[in-house]
C-alpha cells in the first residue's frame, strides 16, 4: 500500500524523480495513465492488469463505462525509470495534469497519484474534514 508525499520538479524534457521509496515497491517498469482529478494515476504492471480486467467487465452498452475506459486506456502508457531513477511523463499527460514545474507524487493505496503541487493544495484546502468525518461516519466508515 502506497502512502506519503514527495516533491520534485519536472526537468526541461519532462521527467521527474521516482520517490526512492516508491520506486522500490514499484519497480522499474509501470503504467502512468489519467486520473479522476486532473492529475495522474501510475500502477505497478500487477495492479494495472488487474484494473484492466475490472475496465474489460464494464458493459459497452454504458456510455458512462466507455468514458471511463477511454479515460484510463487512451493515455496509459508503459514508462521505465532510468539509472538516476528518472522517467517521462509523456506532454499529453503532463497536459492533462497541468504539471508544469513543481510536481508532488502521493500514495494512493495500490497506486500513485502525480499531482501539480498547487493543485493538490488547492484540493486538499477545500476538503472540508467535519463534513467528511460526519458523512463518512453516517455510512458506517469511521467509527
Amino acid at each position: 500500500m502506497f502512502s506519503g508525499e514527495y516533491k520534485h520538479n519536472l526537468d526541461s524534457k519532462g521527467r521527474i524523480i521516482m520517490p526512492v521509496k516508491f520506486r522500490e515497491a514499484i519497480g522499474d517498469s509501470f503504467v502512468i495513465t489519467r486520473g479522476l482529478d486532473k492529475n495522474l494515476y501510475v500502477y505497478s504492471h500487477e495492479e494495472w492488469d488487474k484494473f484492466c480486467e475490472k475496465l474489460s467487465a464494464l458493459p459497452l452498452s454504458s456510455r458512462e463505462a466507455r468514458n471511463f475506459s477511454l479515460l484510463f486506456l487512451s493515455g496509459a502508457t508503459d514508462c521505465e525509470t532510468d539509472k538516476q531513477g528518472r522517467f517521462l511523463i509523456p506532454p499529453t499527460l503532463r497536459e492533462y495534469a497541468n504539471l508544469e514545474k513543481e510536481v508532488t507524487v502521493t500514495g494512493s493505496g495500490n497506486k500513485l497519484a502525480i499531482w501539480s503541487s498547487e493543485k493538490l493544495q488547492e484540493r486538499i484546502s477545500s476538503i472540508d474534514t467535519d463534513q467528511m468525518a460526519d458523512d463518512l461516519y453516517e455510512k458506517g466508515i469511521i467509527i
